[in-house]
C-alpha cells in the first residue's frame, strides 16, 4: 500500500507461494470471508484490515533443488516463536514421523515492527528447521536493509 492507494508487486501471486505466506501473515480480515465476498460480488462491503507490520518469509528447500532432490528424507521442527509461522510445502507423515515430499518443503514466515527483525524472526523460525540436506537462501531483504 501507498498512500495514493495499493500497487501490484507480482501479479501470480498464488496461495503457495512465500509472497502470499507473508502477505497473509499481516491480514487481519477473515480470508474466507473476503473470498465468499469475492463470488457473490459483494467485495465493496467488506473491509480489508492490514497489520501494520513487516513480514518477511525464508523457504527451505531439499538438498539438490531446483534440480533432482531427495524425497523422504525425516524432518525435526522444533518449536518456532510467538509471530512465526511454518508453512508446509513439499511435506508428508508417513509412518507418523514428517518427511521432505517435494523440492520447496517448508518455509518461516514472522512478523516484526522493523523489516529487520521480521528477516531475523524468519531465519530463527528456519533453525527450528532440521532435515539432512536442507537448503535455504542467506540473503532474504539483503538489497532492502542495506
Amino acid at each position: 500500500m501507498t498512500e495514493s492507494g495499493p500497487r501490484v508487486l507480482e501479479y501470480n501471486v498464488r496461495f503457495g507461494d512465500p509472497e502470499t505466506q507473508s502477505c497473509l501473515s499481516l491480514m487481519k480480515s477473515d480470508l474466507a470471508e473476503i473470498m465468499l465476498a469475492c463470488t457473490h460480488g459483494c467485495l465493496d462491503a467488506v473491509e480489508l484490515e492490514i497489520e501494520q507490520k513487516y513480514a518477511a518469509t525464508v523457504v527451505v528447500a531439499a538438498g539438490g533443488y531446483p534440480g533432482a532432490y531427495k524425497k523422504g528424507t525425516e524432518m525435526i521442527l522444533d518449536d518456532v516463536a510467538e509471530g512465526t509461522v511454518l508453512f508446509h510445502a513439499g511435506t508428508t507423515l508417513a509412518d507418523s514421523k514428517l518427511k521432505t515430499s517435494g523440492g520447496r518443503v517448508i518455509a518461516a514466515t514472522a512478523t516484526a515492527e522493523s523489516l529487520a527483525d521480521a528477516v531475523r524472526k524468519a531465519y530463527k523460525g528456519v533453525g527450528a528447521i532440521h532435515f539432512e540436506g536442507m537448503q535455504y537462501r542467506k540473503d532474504i531483504a539483503a538489497r532492502a536493509l542495506k
